[in-house]
């Protein structure tokens, strides 16, 4: 396995018990895993893996994506579109406007 450039994080709001059960999950953060890991592929971002993960405690800000090691933090990730707008930036070595958590 080759050590990945950025890594990704996908708020999953999932608890000890494992159970999903904040606003990220409830917003369909896991429904866009798919599509970011198909787009990362189709944009041959092949340095970039993708993880989902327990709650990262900025449910008032949901979906959360965090992108290391960048240090960007992204809030109301809820569409394809939103994907695409981070993904763009990654690619043009920006943070994208309007989603960006400061």
């Amino acid at each position: 396995m080759t050590k990945p450039t950025r890594h990704i994080f996908v708020c999953g709001s999932f608890r000890a018990s494992g159970a999903p059960q904040g606003v990220c999950s409830k917003k369909g953060s896991q429904d866009l895993l798919a599509y970011l890991e198909n787009e990362l592929a189709d944009r041959g971002m092949d340095g970039v893996s993708v993880t989902a993960t327990g709650c990262l405690k900025a449910c008032d800000r949901g979906p959360i994506l965090v992108v290391y090691p960048d240090q960007l933090w992204y809030g109301g990730v809820e569409s394809e579109e939103a994907i695409d707008a981070i993904l763009d930036s990654l690619e043009s070595g920006g943070a994208a406007a309007g989603y960006e958590l400061r």
